[in-house]
């Protein structure tokens, strides 16, 4: 017999970015209990805190899921690592920490495109809610949980590349938060004084957690929905082997994101009726956009080796150079160690046409073959570049169903001739920018993809033998109007169809966000919670 954990007001599936702002909105109402289920473990473990640690729990089995993509016929048949954070925080504790809302078309394209109540001007309170700003500064909070700091470093290359980039026309920037994310400048991060700062950090922190009607459940994979007709009535779990059950009164939420949302809907019966059919699941409610949809940022990382300027290659090639670079960090928590993975930001068009900023790159003072390979032996920096509203769409589908078997994720990279276009662009406009004069004293000299890679069909072939996730994906439980059949979940977040079941993550996005996810996964959890206390 499954063991029972008891009934809950409201069980939220997944305590990722989302998940933990909906435990810690919905507990604050003492009269309503709260379930947060958890696959993964806790955070308790030391690199998830230390900025560069992020090296070590991408890739763990401890803290990311390991998935990898199918073959992508873009990327010349690779298949390439998808990290996924799976622990207490989510992929809020494993990224990149950079705060980033996006553009304001992005929300008010939203809203053209049915989803009422997301338009910029809705949206803006809800990130200002949750922000914990580093100073005083207009469309910014400075009472919410999510710190949001400068980063602890400087880096001369860096500056000289933020310069540069004028000579392009992307003048400098200290705000990338306004609207208008245009410009060049140094991100900012959820951080606190060189710590990282996860959703976890911020809203479950000790007083949320030993509140009476929070209970957090780790270690335990939902394994499916509990229909009730068509309404949702509680989730089965699987822990560590042992089967459980918990029952919901009111909403089940479902937070496990852009790759996990729609894999436990589909085991539930929920999702293409023809794709379920296929692996011998009861269909119980027909949803056809269900793991369709699927968008991500995909970085084409260029690298240029430079002369006269300090780059991490050459501080820490030996052991001196690392034993100082880890002193630093304990005395002052800052330097190396407290870096994001990426430090500046540039956002430009790729081609005139564009109405806004189309492309982001991310400027660091090191390189590398590939994420998790040694640093190379000769100073250099790497320029990567992505395309922030690609028109690829890919999905996520079942491999079978058990739920201990990963999802196939197939993001079908660069399937289209803008997406192409796009990438093409880029790269000459990396190399624009990397022949400015104002860097032709540190002498850059293209290391990847390559100085002789010229033509647009050599430049596309080395775009998908060098790119890689930037790890964003959204939109495979896309909300929109309710008359659309492709829609997962109405413009209040509600599942189509479904009676109390909501979802809170990226999944619902309707098109990915011009920047990066994690700022934005929050606020939708705010929307979220907002909408469940006042129904």
């Amino acid at each position: 017999m499954p063991e029972t954990i008891g009934t809950f007001d409201h069980i939220v599936i997944g305590a990722g970015s989302a998940g933990c702002v909906l435990a810690n909105r919905l507990s604050a109402d003492p009269s309503r209990t709260v379930l947060l289920i958890e696959a993964g473990g806790s955070d308790r473990y030391p690199w998830v805190h230390i900025p560069v640690g992020y090296l070590y729990c991408i890739g763990n089995p401890r803290t990311d899921w390991m998935y990898r993509t199918a073959a992508e016929p873009g990327l010349g048949g690779r298949s390439i690592a998808y990290p996924r954070g799976k622990l207490i925080g989510g992929c809020s504790s494993i990224n990149g920490m950079i705060y980033m809302r996006g553009q304001a078309a992005d929300y008010d394209g939203w809203a053209q495109m049915g989803c009422t109540g997301w338009g910029w001007d809705d949206v803006l309170p809800l990130f200002i809610r949750s922000e914990r700003y580093h100073s005083e500064a207009e469309g910014h909070g400075t009472s919410g949980e999510m710190r949001v700091e400068r980063q602890r470093l400087h880096w001369p290359i860096l500056d000289a590349v933020r310069e540069a980039a004028g000579e392009l026309g992307i003048k400098p920037t200290n705000d990338f938060n306004r609207g208008d994310n245009e410009g060049a400048g140094y991100f900012e991060v959820t951080q606190k004084s060189g710590v990282r700062w996860s959703a976890a950090r911020a809203f479950l922190g000790r007083d949320v957690r030993r509140r009476s009607n929070l209970r957090i459940l780790t270690g335990a994979q939902v394994t499916r929905l509990v229909l009730d007709g068509m309404r949702i009535s509680g989730v089965e779990l699987d822990q560590g082997g042992r089967p459980a059950i918990a029952q919901a009164r009111r909403e089940v939420m479902m937070s496990a994101g852009s790759i996990g949302t729609p894999q436990i809907l589909m085991l539930s019966g929920i999702g293409p009726a023809s794709h379920l059919q296929q692996h011998g699941i009861p269909v119980a409610k027909d949803l056809p956009g269900l793991g369709e949809n699927l968008q991500d940022h995909l970085q084409i990382r260029t690298s240029y080796r430079i002369a006269g300027a300090r780059t991490l290659n050459d501080m820490q090639a030996n052991m001196l150079g690392k034993a100082r670079i880890a002193a630093e960090y304990a005395l002052r928590r800052s330097g190396p160690m407290a870096m994001a993975p990426s430090q500046l930001g540039l956002f430009t068009r790729s081609h005139p046409r564009f109405a806004t900023p189309n492309v982001e790159f991310h400027v660091q003072p090191l390189s590398l073959d590939a994420f998790g390979q040694p640093l190379h032996a000769y100073p250099a920096i790497t320029v990567s570049v992505c395309n922030l509203r690609p028109e690829s769409r890919g999905s996520v589908t079942l491999a079978g169903p058990d739920h201990r078997s990963a999802p196939i994720i197939a993001p079908n990279y660069l399937s289209t001739g803008e997406d192409r276009d796009v990438a093409v662009d880029s790269i000459r406009l990396a190399r624009r920018l990397m022949a400015t004069e104002g860097l032709k004293a540190f002498n850059p000299q293209e290391v990847s993809p390559g100085s002789e890679i010229a033509s647009d069909d050599e430049l596309v072939e080395a775009a998908g033998r060098i790119a890689t996730t930037i790890f964003h994906p959204v939109g495979t439980a896309r909300m929109g109007r309710p008359d659309d059949p492709l829609a997962v979940v109405d413009p209040s977040l509600r599942v189509r169809g479904i009676g109390n079941l909501v979802i809170a993550d990226a999944s619902v996005m309707p098109r990915i966000v011009s920047g990066n996810t994690h700022a934005p996964v929050v606020m939708i959890a705010e929307r979220a919670a907002e909408l469940v206390l006042a129904g």
